[in-house]
């Protein structure tokens, strides 16, 4: 019966052209609360949650017919096409985690969480997903798509990748509509602000087309663009309603993570450990953090005594500097994978080492008193300097 259904996919190309639209939906089957949990138990199911005054809803209809003709008329077939009116059903589609329409998910027979689809909604991409389902198709490992590298600090996310993005770390998200004024006006700020921060991991400056991609939008209950929301760990901590110049966004992102610094200001003073006021570079991030600007680097190992004995001094001098776009104050974890070839090719030979650089290009090394004015007066006489260039 499978190789039945194969041979059926097949030949998609050649059944679409054959087929008649209806006016109504006489092959696909309409599941309520009552029928829902008890049919898709009996064999597999790929099912469209919608609701009637949905227009990609209505766009996708005749395709959804056409899908469910050729396979609901199979006698015995293994797989049945299905949908849930989501304004008579709610509690099944609040149980399926439906946050948009059209949803389209594929249930395996006995099974209670669905698959969700999302491809292209045309005829060919949904047989294809079939039968990658029923296991005609082999689905390659790690398919799933992977976040876009960021361009000059900011990334664009979708429903495919932003769940995963999100799931750690802090974010400023802007969710936005290309339609929007404001949107528009705002958009060349908002990579402005994404640039000041693209030095470092401390922060992640992205946005969201909600045009496209409605079930991330609708997850965090966007009524209006643009909505920018500040969210860490997945969980939305605050909605930003300030001004929206560069310096008030950057205020804020700074306040934001101040915050977190408070709450762990012990915990620093006793390890040592990461600072919101100082940038962290790995080998991946070396070259783009230091392009622009006075960058001071300590090059570090967790181990060191006097490198411990730095740190705090470390993190107050970056607080001098957190305000000045043109200089930043980083630290590299030599002990790391990711860096230990960079502290190599920087020639970096003992904990901790202060090598400086302008725009891109290693100036000098300090060797000098490590005091916090003795460390300010060196960066500000390279800043000096550069400003009467």
């Amino acid at each position: 019966m499978l190789l039945k259904i194969i041979a059926l996919l097949v030949t998609i190309s050649t059944y679409q052209s054959e087929v008649i639209a209806h006016d109504d939906d006489v092959h696909t089957l309409q599941y309520s609360a009552e029928t829902f949990p008890v049919e898709i138990a009996k064999k597999d199911h790929f099912v469209m949650f919608y609701a009637p005054w949905c227009g990609h809803c209505q766009r996708l209809a005749p395709t959804w017919e056409q899908l469910a003709e050729m396979l609901n008329g199979i006698d015995d077939g293994q797989v049945r096409i299905a949908k849930v009116d989501c304004t008579v059903d709610a509690t099944v589609c609040s149980d399926n985690d439906v946050t948009g329409y059209p949803t389209l998910k594929f249930f395996k027979a006995g099974g209670s969480k669905g698959i969700k689809f999302r491809g292209t909604r045309d005829l060919p991409t949904l047989t294809t997903f079939i039968n990658e389902q029923i296991g005609s198709v082999p689905v390659e490992e790690n398919s799933e798509p992977a976040v876009p590298q960021p361009v000059n600090g900011l990334l664009e996310l979708s429903e495919y990748t932003f769940d995963k993005h999100v799931s750690s770390g802090k974010h400023f998200v802007k969710f936005y509509a290309p339609w929007c004024g404001h949107c528009q006006k705002l958009a060349p700020t908002w990579d402005e602000l994404a640039n000041s921060f693209a030095h470092g991991d401390l922060v992640s400056i992205s946005k969201v087309d909600c045009t496209q991609h409605r079930s991330v939008c609708g997850q965090f209950d966007i009524k209006g663009y643009p909505t920018l929301l500040w969210i860490e760990d997945g969980k939305k901590i605050d909605k930003y309603t300030g001004q929206r110049s560069h310096e008030e966004l950057k205020t804020y992102v700074s306040m934001m993570l101040g915050k977190n610094a408070e709450s762990n200001d012990e915990e620093k003073k006793e390890s040592g450990g990461p600072s919101d006021a100082v940038f962290t570079l790995t080998g991946e991030s070396f070259k783009n953090g230091i392009e622009k600007g006075v960058t001071f680097i300590k090059f570090f190992a967790p181990w060191c005594g006097h490198c411990k004995r730095l740190a705090p001094t470390w993190e107050e001098l970056g607080k001098k500097f957190w305000a000045n776009e043109n200089v930043h104050i980083v630290k590299v974890d030599c002990t790391m994978n990711s860096s230990k070839q960079l502290c190599n090719d920087q020639e970096v030979d003992g904990f901790p080492t202060l090598f400086l650089y302008k725009d891109g290009r290693k100036l000098s090394e300090y060797n000098g008193s490590r005091t916090l004015d003795d460390l300010y007066e060196f960066v500000m006489n390279h800043i000096q300097s550069r400003d009467e260039l």
